[in-house]
């Protein structure tokens, strides 16, 4: 399996990191979107991760990092920070949150989402 460089690997962890936060993720769902169980994400988040991503991972942290900027550059601050944990009527969502479809779908759902939240703000 292809492994990520360690650099890139400590840079997506520190910002996907950020994002948890940002969007007030539980260990769970930030977990759970990252591919990770638990008790790795704990550890991952931490400088000095030791531990090596899979491309999948890196995919995965990539594209939410992609929809986190696009949410931020579409919605003002409070609406960018809570769209993925609002009910939503879109296309890929049928009612759930975002984070729930996105948790569910893993990696391709993920991608799809970036891609809808590209085309709302005309990046497509």
């Amino acid at each position: 399996m292809e492994r990520a460089a360690p650099d890139r690997q400590a840079v997506a962890l520190k910002a996907f990191a950020r994002i948890a936060q940002a969007w007030s993720l539980t260990q769970q769902e930030a977990a759970a979107l990252a591919d990770m169980s638990e008790s790795t994400w704990k550890r991952a988040k931490k400088p000095g991760f030791a531990g090596d991503l899979t491309r999948d991972q890196m995919l995965r942290l990539s594209a939410l990092v992609g929809l986190y900027k696009s949410l931020e550059l579409y919605f003002d601050a409070p609406v960018a920070r809570d769209w993925i944990k609002l009910a939503n009527t879109g296309p890929e969502f049928d009612g759930a949150r975002p984070l729930d479809a996105m948790i569910a779908g893993g990696l391709p759902k993920i991608l799809r989402v970036r891609t809808y939240v590209d085309a709302l703000r005309g990046g497509m």
